[in-house]
């Protein structure tokens, strides 16, 4: 069930974030017949080895941790393909996007399976750096870790250099990816140390957080995605699977991003803002960035991508 609530817009900072609407209730669940089900197994035995070429296309080598072997991901991120963020209601698995972008509270394995049996792979959208007061393990935050309001109604900054305290909050949010067979993680808000939380967070408490993040997804065989902290893209760009940006061309901070672009990892560009939208476009293929144009709801009735080239 679509999630419904009032037109708003994001706080004036430099760091854009993404509406996200407390939800209404449970989407319904798929309702798979006989014949869906029997697609999705023929689906699992055929469909492992076309994943496994086409990650391998680029960025096919094994992410390492320093001090342990290789680390066996699902997925190894290609440095281009097409990308669909949708974050609230039925999802539109119509849409001729290669890999998805779906809520990981929200989104059920089946549907997870679902897409994977249309050929699409799976990223795991969790918030690691605020706390959301409508998500079932609101309670488990230690009132100590909420901060500041972040700009949505219901959401909060987390204080990160508590790091001990969030561990085993994290660790189960990532983990609900990996039972669902997500195929990768896009931890959202993970630039507090910019904004004014109630903390005093520093740039190295962020990135000690950040590269945590990294690590623990890695562990349970997730690629993971930095999103936005952008002035910290030179130190956290090993650590990572390749970047997912809202509003690089609106900010004019597309060039920060650069480090992915030059590692051969994938960058992708959600713009919120009509009037630039087929512009920024240019700017994004230039660069080799995959951009798409949305809806600040992310419900799916927006959806503009940029044509790829290549």
């Amino acid at each position: 069930m679509a999630v419904a609530g009032p037109n708003r817009h994001p706080p004036a900072r430099r760091s854009s974030q993404l509406l996200r609407l407390p939800s209404a209730g449970k989407r319904r669940g798929l309702g798979l017949s006989a014949t869906t089900a029997a697609s999705l197994c023929l689906a699992a035995v055929l469909l492992p080895a076309a994943f496994a070429a086409w990650g391998r296309a680029a960025g096919g080598a094994s992410q390492r941790r320093k001090g342990r072997g290789p680390v066996a991901l699902r997925w190894h991120p290609p440095a281009r393909f097409s990308w669909y963020l949708q974050l609230q209601g039925p999802i539109n698995d119509s849409v001729p996007a290669q890999v998805f972008e779906v809520d990981g509270f929200e989104t059920s394995a089946a549907e997870v399976a679902k897409l994977h049996a249309l050929g699409k792979r799976v990223v795991c959208y969790i918030d690691a750096g605020t706390w959301e007061n409508w998500r079932p393990d609101a309670k488990r935050f230690p009132r100590s870790v909420i901060g500041k309001p972040n700009g949505w109604p219901g959401e909060r900054w987390l204080n990160v250099a508590a790091i001990d305290l969030l561990k085993p909050i994290m660790v189960a949010r990532l983990k609900i990816c990996a039972r669902k067979g997500l195929d990768a993680v896009d931890p959202d808000n993970i630039e507090g140390y910019e904004n004014d939380t109630g903390f005093h967070i520093t740039a190295a408490e962020q990135l000690r957080y950040n590269r945590w993040i990294a690590a623990e997804a890695h562990r349970l065989g997730l690629a993971v995605f930095q999103k936005n902290d952008l002035n910290q893209v030179r130190q956290l760009e090993p650590y990572f699977n390749g970047a997912v940006n809202e509003q690089c061309n609106r900010y004019k901070e597309c060039n920060l991003l650069l480090p992915y672009l030059r590692a051969d990892k994938p960058v992708l560009d959600a713009e919120y803002d009509p009037a630039l939208y087929p512009t920024f476009c240019t700017t994004d293929a230039r660069l080799g960035i995959f951009g798409a144009l949305y809806n600040l709801a992310l419900n799916g009735k927006v959806y503009r991508p940029c044509r790829q080239s290549g």
